[in-house]
């Protein structure tokens, strides 16, 4: 079987649910979890130095145990948690795509595997385009650049 398969939009639904809903039972039930997620689709905040984010692979094991698994919360999208990452326990507020998520498990039993990608995000306009959207959209500056042109 092709493996195109597991990243059209309808399997990465199917397999979201199944993280969302995988991680939402075990959060209820007070089950402490791990998650392995692709790092760089996660946002940190504040951002981790260099250092630390350094030391990560392309795929990170994160330990949703003791204050971690406290703050842990999941919406449609995204699962959040705080925890300390290096020696000094630098703090952060962590976002994870749940497509991101590759694996969840508890002990050493992979409860769900995803393969698929997360949806790509378009390409943000760059502030000399909002800057200059910004400047077409009053009729005023129209008829200056206009002018400006003749």
């Amino acid at each position: 079987m092709p493996l195109e398969i597991f990243h059209t939009d309808e399997y990465k639904s199917i397999i979201k649910d199944h993280l969302f809903n995988t991680m939402a039972f075990l959060l209820e039930n007070g089950v402490e979890f791990s998650i392995a997620a692709e790092i760089r689709h996660i946002g940190f905040s504040p951002e981790l130095p260099s250092d630390i984010i350094s030391g990560f692979g392309d795929v990170v094991l994160f330990v949703m145990a003791g204050y971690t698994f406290e703050s842990a919360h999941i919406d449609d999208d995204h699962f959040f948690f705080e925890a300390g990452f290096g020696a000094d326990g630098f703090g952060s507020h962590v976002t994870v795509p749940i497509l991101s998520i590759k694996q969840v498990s508890v002990d050493d039993y992979p409860l769900a595997i995803n393969i698929s990608e997360p949806a790509r995000e378009k390409a943000k306009k760059t502030t000399v385009n909002k800057s200059m959207e910004a400047l077409l959209n009053n009729p005023e500056n129209k008829k200056l650049l206009k002018k400006a042109k003749k």
